[in-house]
């Protein structure tokens, strides 16, 4: 039994309680987005220690925080912090994506140490294994080394994982005839790209497709099919590398879910401002309204210390449109490994797009809490603008260092302050 299977049946389990409840929406409402594919629970069975996520639909848009070692910073403790930085900030999810180090290790106590949902991307393991411990070229790994290491982060509750199924001999070989800038920036699709080349076969995510399926309804593991050949600049975006990717992938989703295996779709990264709604249609018109979990889009390549902004551009842009879920950008983007100030800009970056197209969706409460922030400001009540602002910490920290003598104003207006003078002659 999957959750898609008992939505199917008509069954409303706790989880689904517990989400609408979250949502502030139906439980019939969450069961049946369930059951047509446009909603997931992050959820896996063995993951006991977390309240099950809903995304979708009708639902307040997610956001997603990756965090992870890499092989010239390998600091678990500074990933752990990351974790709990980018908790407390307002991420529904954390990806580990750690890809040097005691991986397995690293993966488990970060598992036991999140109060939310967590992702990864197996093949980053199963390459990081054939360099690290077999001492071979990422070429030489086996498809039983990526399905053993797939079935691993199931069992020790890995709740949904990134798989670049659609990354195939036919979308690479429309990629290639038109011609990027960037060619191909997915770790992941880069991986299997160079794989398939060398042994002159399938993606084995794809052709073993099957088999993934298993292991996912077995432990009730959402897959995110990854967008592999997703732009990696402006000028690469909506071509047919990527489209024919999207294709696949919503071909494989009907296939998927006629097994009862959640699947939400992944996104592009860099996309021009007029066509990110265009992005987002492909996506629920040709995957059947599954959840879209996109990547900022990043709406220039100009702006490297300040791509938590333009991905928070296109964040609010794309969610509004109809995007579910926003994986954050941090201003360490292009530049190296985030710090743990760069994920906690990144989160509230990644917090204010939501919000901004959780208004424009008409998401219940949504716009009923900058309404409360508006009465606030009216009545010059600084505490309480404190405490209904994103980010509490930093609004006090300004406040603070910048109070005027007069405390019912700020330093600037003053005396000169509108709300006050306003207030006086509207009497």
């Amino acid at each position: 039994m999957t959750k898609l299977s008992d939505a199917k049946k008509g069954i409303i389990t706790d989880e689904m309680k517990r989400c609408a409840l979250d949502e502030g929406v139906e439980e019939e409402f969450i069961r049946r987005g369930i059951s047509e594919g446009n909603t997931v629970i992050t959820h896996n069975v063995k993951h006991k220690s977390i309240k099950p996520l809903a995304i979708g639909k009708g639902l307040r848009t997610k956001i997603n925080a990756n965090i992870g070692t890499s092989k010239d910073h390998v600091d678990v403790s500074e990933e752990l912090e990351k974790m709990r930085v980018a908790i407390k900030a307002g991420a529904d999810t954390i990806m580990d994506l750690s890809t040097w180090g005691e991986v397995d290790e690293i993966r488990k106590v970060i598992i036991r140490e999140s109060s939310v949902p967590i992702g990864t991307v197996p093949i980053y393991q199963a390459a990081v294994e054939t360099v690290q411990k077999k001492k071979e070229s990422i070429v030489h790994m086996t498809v039983e080394d990526i399905f053993k290491v797939i079935e691993k982060h199931a069992e020790d509750g890995i709740d949904f994982i990134t798989v670049h199924c659609g990354v195939t001999r036919e979308s690479v070989g429309r990629l290639k005839r038109e011609g990027r800038i960037m060619d191909i920036v997915s770790r992941g699709g880069a991986f299997l790209v160079e794989w398939m080349a060398y042994n002159n076969k399938e993606n084995p995510l794809f052709e073993h497709f099957d088999r993934l399926l298993d292991i996912a309804r077995a432990y009730d593991v959402t897959l995110s099919l990854g967008d592999g050949l997703r732009p990696g600049c402006l000028a690469d975006a909506t071509d047919r590398g990527q489209v024919q990717e999207l294709i696949l992938l919503g071909e494989l989703t009907e296939r998927a879910w006629a097994v009862d295996v959640q699947v939400m779709i992944e996104g592009p990264g860099h996309v021009p401002i007029n066509q990110i709604e265009a992005n987002v249609l492909l996506e629920k018109r040709l995957c059947h309204g599954a959840p879209f979990y996109v990547l900022g889009p990043l709406v220039t390549d100009l702006a490297p210390g300040y791509d938590h902004i333009t991905s928070a551009i296109g964040g609010a842009i794309a969610a509004s449109a109809g995007a579910d879920f926003l994986c954050y950008v941090t201003p360490s983007e292009h530049l190296g490994l985030p710090s743990v100030d760069d994920v906690r800009e990144g989160v509230i970056a990644s917090r204010i797009a939501a919000h901004a197209a959780d208004i424009a969706k008409g998401i219940k409460g949504a716009i009923e809490e900058d309404n409360r922030m508006a009465m606030s400001r009216k009545k010059l009540d600084w505490e309480s603008q404190i405490n209904l602002a994103l980010d509490p910490e930093k609004a006090r920290r300004i406040r603070n260092s910048r109070k005027p003598e007069d405390s019912d104003v700020c330093t600037m207006c003053g005396e000169f302050c509108a709300i006050k003078i306003a207030s006086r002659g509207l009497e």
